[in-house]
């Protein structure tokens, strides 16, 4: 195990206070009278079984047993409201306005007051399924939510037993709990499209007027990568997994990118059995800077249950169910629609039964990560040689909106930093964790495209394709036209028209977004967390370089 400092539940931070105005709010409505704690998985399940929104299928969940379930459970199926996607206009950070920090402490007074009258169920479970990175968290909420509550247990790990006694002996760290209240009916007329408002420094949350189930994932997952960030972990939105060449040598590649970018589909994909694969996660994990090991933050997997229509044998591993339709099959048994015919962005929380070759841990370094784009004017793949440019483009990956996201603008390009739209730190550790890995660690860094290169659609087989060439290390890589830093594999059907000057122009102007982006968001929303000039000044080369 690594040397590093143990979780306690009454330890803090150094540097800041146990206690916030936040976090002394949030934690005291957890010890009400109105507040049952459920301490089992099979507990969770018949109060989630039995709420009136629910819909029980007739399928069995797989492996009930070693997941803590009732002999014959049934894969549960809760659909929601409209609102069926992540609203990050909803979220609001301590300390980043401290006018509204005043308002918003009188009204997070209110809406726990009004709470107490109510009953609320409470759980806890444990992000970081390692003994070197284990945080303990505790969410509540209203009863009549209990499927909610049922799914952030089957996507975490809840504290039974066997953690309690891992916990107790997992590394130590001067942070806080991560506490989180949630109260999808809370309503206000300054804030229509509800409330999340996070005190990163103290790892307490409070989500309000929001029912979707991604919210308290996400939320969790929110604080945790803050606390991950702090203690020198790498903290990823992205998929993992260890190649096993022939030869036994092992080679471990991460996959960044929004929802629907195909990190998922990438990190699970089997190559045809040409290799001995190990699966970490496909959304949430982190790297030790030091050793470059990877530790997963939860077992199970949120995916969008578009990707599995009728009959696929992924459906074996579903758990519960958000947002999709239900119709009766021949027999009259009920049965997902797992099409997005109801809605976008049906999902699934799927065990991780569903992965035969996972695991909680991989002490191979990491050799490889991949920035996942959709950005027209690049080619399938790209090898990015400097360390600065290589954690610059990874600081202005460009991507597409998808229906994740409660936005109208599904589709939309737009720069993530990192693929991680759940950052409460400061953008610059980011950064600066990049940039040691690619400088010090000697990992390779590749840019791929899995939308579209000019007009011509980049299906998964051409991308899985270089993605192996480069783990049997046969990928013949040249210089990218006029940019020294950028190398690419030629690939038939996908050649870049370097001689063409309109190409090269909206390519220049593609990075020149990524300039203006750091020059006005990013500067606006990280100040006084300034990013060092080496960033814009190595995609500014390229601009220059293609002019």
């Amino acid at each position: 195990m690594a040397t590093r400092k143990q979780f306690k539940t009454d330890t803090i931070r150094k540097g800041h206070k146990g206690l916030s105005a936040l976090k002394s709010l949030i934690e005291t409505a957890f010890y009400g009278n109105n507040v049952h704690k459920v301490s089992s998985i099979g507990e969770a399940y018949n109060l989630a079984y039995a709420m009136p929104t629910t819909i029980a299928l007739d399928q069995e969940v797989a492996h009930a047993e070693e997941l803590g379930l009732p002999e014959g459970a049934k894969v549960l199926v809760e659909n929601g409201n409209s609102i069926v996607g992540r609203t990050a206009r909803a979220r609001r950070i301590s300390g980043k306005d401290l006018e509204e920090d005043e308002k918003l402490t009188k009204i997070v007074m209110d809406a726990l007051y009004e709470a107490s009258h109510a009953p609320f169920l409470k759980a806890e479970a444990i992000v970081g399924l390692e003994e070197d990175f284990m945080v303990r968290a505790h969410l509540m909420l209203p009863e009549e939510r209990a499927n909610n509550l049922y799914s952030w247990l089957m996507n975490f790990q809840i504290f039974n037993e066997e953690y309690a006694k891992r916990y107790k002996h997992s590394t130590v760290y001067e942070e806080n709990d991560i506490y989180i209240f949630s109260d999808p009916e809370w309503r206000h007329p300054d804030y229509p499209n509800g409330l999340a408002y996070f005190d990163t420094n103290h790892n307490v949350a409070i989500i309000l007027g929001l029912q979707y189930f991604g919210e308290l994932k996400k939320g969790t997952l929110t604080l945790a990568w803050g606390t991950a960030a702090r203690q020198g972990y790498v903290s990823c939105h992205g998929g993992l997994k260890e190649f096993k060449r022939a030869d036994e040598e092992a080679h471990v590649a991460s996959f960044f990118g929004l929802s629907g970018s195909g990190k998922s589909t990438l990190t699970h994909a089997k190559h045809d059995e040409k290799y001995g694969i190990t699966v970490l996660h496909d959304d949430a994990f982190i790297i030790d800077q030091e050793t470059g090991a990877s530790i997963a933050l939860e077992p199970a997997y949120f995916d969008k249950t578009n990707d599995y229509p009728t009959g696929h044998p992924e459906q074996k591993y579903f758990v519960t169910v958000q947002n999709s339709g239900v119709t009766l099959d021949e027999a009259g048994k009920r049965v997902l629609v797992t099409e997005d015919i109801r809605n976008g962005n049906g999902r699934t929380i799927k065990s991780r039964y569903s992965t035969p070759n996972r695991v909680d841990r991989i002490d191979e370094p990491i050799n490889a990560i991949y920035w996942i784009m959709k950005d027209d004017t690049l080619p399938p793949i790209i090898r990015v040689k400097d360390p600065v440019l290589a954690s610059a483009m990874g600081c202005t990956l460009v991507t597409k909106r998808s229906s994740a996201e409660n936005v109208e603008n599904v589709g939309e390009v737009v720069v993530e930093p990192y693929a991680n739209p759940f950052r409460v730190y400061p953008l610059v550790d980011d950064y600066m964790a990049f940039k040691k890995l690619f400088d010090e660690k000697n990992v390779e860094c590749y840019i791929i495209n899995t939308g579209k290169f000019l007009d011509q659609d980049i299906p998964p087989a051409v991308t899985l394709g270089s993605i192996e060439n480069n783990v049997e290390n046969t990928a013949k890589y040249t210089t990218f036209g006029p940019v020294e830093a950028f190398e690419y594999v030629e690939i038939d059907g996908y050649e870049v028209p370097f001689e063409d000057e309109e190409y090269l122009k909206q390519l220049q102007k593609n990075m020149q977004v990524r300039i203006e982006h750091l020059k006005t968001t990013v500067a606006e929303e990280e100040a006084p967390y300034d990013l060092p000039a080496e960033i814009i000044e190595s995609i500014q080369t390229v601009v220059d370089q293609l002019g």
